[in-house]
C-alpha cells in the first residue's frame, strides 16, 4: 500500500502548481467535481475554493476553456452548479464552459475529457491531494496533464479523512491500472 503511494506521488512529481505565475498555459482545464453544499447545507469551501482556482487560471488567461465533471442524478447536479458559480459569482464566461454530467468518479473524468471531448494538454483542478490521483489516471491515459491545486480545507479532521480516503484510492488507482481494468465513465 506504501508502494502504490510512493509510485503515484514519483510518477505526478512536478506536474501541480500552487502559484498561478509559475503555471503553463493550457487550453483547457477539467475541474473535478464535488457537491456544492455540505450535509448542513452550508457552503462546501473543498467546492469553493475549486472555483476560485478555476477562475484564478481563466483570469490569468492560462486557460481558453473548462470542462467541469462531476455527478448528475436525480436532483443533483455538480457541473451545473458548478457553472453557474463561474459565470454569476466568478464572472466566467459561460459559452466556454462544457458540462460533463457523467464524472462520477475521478478516472471516469479523465477518460471523458480525453474520449468524449478530445482534450488532451489540460490543467486538473482540484485540492492537491486529490490533483496526483487524477494526474496518475491522465498519465496513464497518456494525456499531457498539469495540476493546479486549489486551496486545501484546514481542519484536522478534514485533513486526517482526506488523508486516509486519498491514501487508499491512491492504492485502488495503482490496482485497477496494473490489472488493467478501467471504470467506464460514459
Amino acid at each position: 500500500m506504501i508502494l502504490a503511494n510512493v509510485w503515484v506521488v514519483a510518477l505526478t512529481n512536478g506536474r501541480t502548481f500552487t502559484k498561478i505565475s509559475k503555471v503553463p498555459p493550457r487550453e483547457t482545464a477539467l475541474v473535478l467535481g464535488t457537491s456544492p453544499r455540505m450535509k448542513s447545507g452550508v457552503s462546501n469551501p473543498y467546492f469553493t475554493k475549486r472555483m476560485d482556482a478555476t477562475a484564478l487560471l481563466y483570469h490569468h488567461g492560462k486557460i481558453k476553456k473548462i470542462i467541469v465533471s462531476g455527478e448528475k442524478s436525480q436532483g443533483y447536479d455538480e457541473p451545473f452548479a458548478m457553472k453557474n458559480y463561474l459565470v454569476y459569482q466568478e464572472g466566467v464566461p459561460e459559452n466556454i464552459i462544457t458540462e460533463d454530467p457523467k464524472g462520477f468518479k475521478t478516472q471516469a473524468s479523465i477518460n471523458n475529457c480525453k474520449n468524449i471531448y478530445k482534450k488532451n494538454d489540460i490543467i486538473i483542478v482540484s485540492q492537491g491531494f486529490h490533483n496526483l490521483r487524477a494526474l496518475f489516471y491522465a498519465r496513464n491515459n497518456n494525456m499531457n496533464a498539469l495540476g493546479f491545486d486549489a486551496q486545501d480545507v484546514l481542519s484536522n479532521q478534514s485533513f486526517y479523512r482526506n488523508q486516509s480516503r486519498e491514501f487508499l484510492a491512491r492504492v485502488s488507482a495503482v490496482v485497477y491500472y496494473l490489472l488493467g481494468i478501467e471504470k467506464k465513465g460514459a
